[in-house]
């Protein structure tokens, strides 16, 4: 089992094919997840752990939901 993963906006191309079970490792972080994707951690300013509002050192495990977000901006 893996997780469910979802990049949005700018980062959609990102997104793995597995990406709704894509794998982990025991002690990932989204730090890891992000240098594996090869996003550039700049370009990740939100993200989220089963719904829940996390930050780039927060560890993931199986079956957990993961979304990242871009810098969002408007008025």
């Amino acid at each position: 089992m893996g997780i469910e993963l979802k990049c949005f906006a700018t980062l959609r191309d990102y997104l793995p094919e597995n990406a709704d079970d894509y794998p982990v490792e025991p002690g990932e972080t989204i730090r890891s997840l992000v240098a594996r994707l090869g996003i550039p951690e700049k370009d990740v300013t939100i993200m989220f752990i089963n719904a829940l509002r996390s930050d780039l050192d927060s560890e993931i495990k199986d079956g957990d939901r993961v979304g990242l977000f871009p810098p969002v901006g408007g008025g």
